[in-house]
Parts: structure tokens; C-alpha cells; sequence
């Protein structure tokens, strides 16, 4: 089960960090990944790591996103800086097979939220 947590309300320029608890994932390969869903709009994919650490992420966050696993904890995290009303969303965090997050593959963001096997009910982040 995944269990998302970190989420609020941030004002606009602001930063926050989103932690995903990974209660019972252990596979040693993997993706794993962040989508959001804003109101009316499909989930989108944004970013993704696998087990080799290679990252990807949607032009909509490059550069002010970081995405990261601690193996210790079992836990992911996701890291936005500069926040702008566009990322008011529910955050979902999404683990499935490693090919999905292959450094040569498709980005994350052309991923659909059904290819993944585990999700968790989401944290919503609102930026006014």
C-alpha cells in the first residue's frame, strides 16, 4: 500500500515537498513515479525514477522538480520549488514495472496512470 502525505496549501513561489511511504513495495527493480490531477484535467505523469536511479521528468516541472527514493525508509519523495497556481493537484504516487521508467524509454509524462500496478489515494496541493 502507498501512502502519500505532504500536502497543503502554498502560496505562489513557494516550495514543498510531498513524501510517499512504500508500505510492502520491495521489488529490487522498479518505476516508480508521481502523477497529479488538477480539477477537469486527465492525470499526468511528472516524474518518475527506477531502481538504477535514472530519472525523468514532464516539461510542465523539469527544472524545479526533484524526485528521489530513500532505500532506508522505503519512502519516496518529491521536491517542487518556485510552485505556481498550474500545480494545484492531487498528487498520486504510482509503483509498476521498471521498463515503464527505462532510461531509453518514453518519458514519464506520455505514461498512463493505469500502467502502473500500485497507487495510493493522493495528497492534494493547492498554490494560491
Amino acid at each position: 500500500q502507498l501512502v502519500e502525505s505532504g500536502g497543503g496549501s502554498v502560496q505562489a513561489g513557494g516550495s514543498l515537498t510531498l513524501s510517499c511511504a512504500l508500505n510492502g513495495y520491495t521489488f529490487s527493480r522498479y518505476c516508480l513515479a508521481w502523477f497529479r490531477q488538477a480539477p477537469e484535467k486527465e492525470r499526468e505523469g511528472i516524474a518518475s525514477i527506477n531502481h538504477n536511479g535514472d530519472t525523468c521528468y514532464a516539461d510542465s516541472v523539469k527544472g524545479r522538480t526533484v524526485i528521489a527514493k530513500d532505500n532506508d525508509q522505503n519512502t519516496l519523495y518529491l521536491n517542487v520549488t518556485n510552485l505556481e497556481p498550474d500545480d494545484s493537484a492531487t498528487y498520486y504516487c504510482v509503483a509498476g514495472h521498471w521498463v515503464f521508467c527505462a532510461a531509453n524509454g518514453p518519458s514519464i509524462a506520455a505514461r498512463k496512470w493505469t500502467d502502473f500496478g500500485y497507487w495510493g489515494q493522493g495528497t492534494q496541493v493547492t498554490v494560491s
